[in-house]
């Protein structure tokens, strides 16, 4: 499914500016809803400057307000206009990211072993004889590389990682994992949110209740049986 350029910047867009739930916006924008639930309340490592998905001409005002109307409703991205796309050589990594490539790639061959070296590199960004050092543990740094996830490196996607063990685990006629990690805090989520709507709806029935004053009780109200 296509994305928008900058989904981390139109969510933050769409959260400020729409009322449509984070679970739309996730889905639009191929983010986590936790993700989305950090960017409203200003919790994001840092404070995303919001990109207009309309103006970009990947979203509509129409389609944003079918979603409005119908909480169940999945946006649907316009095309819009081509964009510059590396088509051969490595992945371009951050300089302050390169470091971490090592850890990243550890930590893919310890989990999935299934994944070829050509994928790894494609993922990575990265040369076949560095992956194949670490995985004999020829590398001249063998003693300090400690394998952690790519992901949370921030060398890759978790969308690019997931779809590539499932390539590789088809390939290799073996059944892909599932990562069930964050389902938890999903339904944790969504319960405190759902509860949080409630309350206000209780709040508001009962500040109602005060507006209307109270019950004047005569004898006849007291007594009657």
């Amino acid at each position: 499914m296509a994305q928008p350029l900058m989904p981390h910047a139109t969510a933050s867009w769409l959260v400020d500016n729409t009322a449509l739930s984070f679970d739309q916006i996730a889905d639009f924008c191929g983010l986590h809803i936790l993700e989305v639930q950090a960017i409203a309340d200003d919790t994001a490592s840092s404070k995303l400057t919001g990109r207009d998905p309309v103006r970009a001409h990947e979203l509509t005002l129409e389609e944003i307000e079918k979603g409005q109307a119908d909480s169940d409703y999945r946006l649907v991205m316009l095309k819009g206009p081509e964009q510059v796309r590396r088509t051969k050589g490595p992945r371009y990594t951050p300089v302050s990211k390169r470091q971490d490539k090592p850890d990243g790639i550890a930590w893919i061959i310890r989990n999935h072993p299934e994944i070829s070296d050509g994928a790894i590199g494609k993922l990575i960004g990265t040369t076949r004889t560095t992956i194949a050092a670490i995985r004999d543990r020829s590398h001249w740094n063998i003693a300090n590389i400690t394998p952690k996830d790519p992901v949370t490196l921030g060398l890759t996607s978790q969308r690019e990682l997931d779809a590539l063990v499932a390539k590789a685990a088809k390939a290799a006629g073996i059944e892909a994992p599932v990562d069930t990690r964050l389902d938890g805090d999903r339904e944790a989520l969504l319960s405190e949110l759902r509860a949080q709507r409630e309350q206000a709806a209780r709040d508001a029935e009962g500040g109602d209740a005060i507006e209307s004053g109270p019950v004047e009780h005569t004898a006849d109200t007291l007594f009657k049986s």
